[in-house]
C-alpha cells in the first residue's frame, strides 16, 4: 500500500491523517518535505488545499480554486496550473509543519 492509500484509508476510518508532501508547486505556502495533517470534510470550498483525484492521479496538496454544480472542484497548483476538474476529494489540509515548525494553520 503507498502514501496514498494509507492516507485515504485513514480518512476514510479515522477522519483524519498525516503524509508528507514533496514538491514546489505550493510554494510559498507549503515547502517540499511538509508534513501534512488532513482532515476529512462534509464540505469543502475555493481556497482549501486538499487531497483529491484528477483524471485517475492522486494530487496530495493543492487548492481548490473553482467549484461547479455538476463538475464539482477545479483543482490547481499555487502557481496557476489547473490539474482539472474532479468531485473526489478525500480531505484537506488543517495543519502544515516543516522542520516541526507550524507554516500553515487553516482558519
Amino acid at each position: 500500500m503507498n502514501k496514498f492509500e494509507r492516507l485515504k484509508l485513514a480518512l476514510e476510518t479515522e477522519k483524519t491523517g498525516k503524509m508528507k508532501a514533496f514538491g514546489q508547486s505550493m510554494l510559498p505556502i507549503l515547502k517540499s518535505g511538509s508534513l501534512l495533517t488532513f482532515e476529512r470534510a462534509t464540505d469543502y470550498q475555493i481556497g482549501d488545499i486538499v487531497f483529491c483525484k484528477v483524471k485517475g492521479r492522486y494530487i496530495d496538496a493543492h487548492k481548490i480554486v473553482k467549484t461547479d454544480k455538476n463538475k464539482g472542484f477545479l483543482i490547481a497548483n499555487n502557481h496557476g496550473y489547473e490539474n482539472g476538474w474532479t468531485k473526489t476529494v478525500y480531505g484537506r489540509v488543517v495543519l502544515g509543519e516543516f522542520n516541526n515548525q507550524i507554516i500553515f494553520k487553516r482558519d
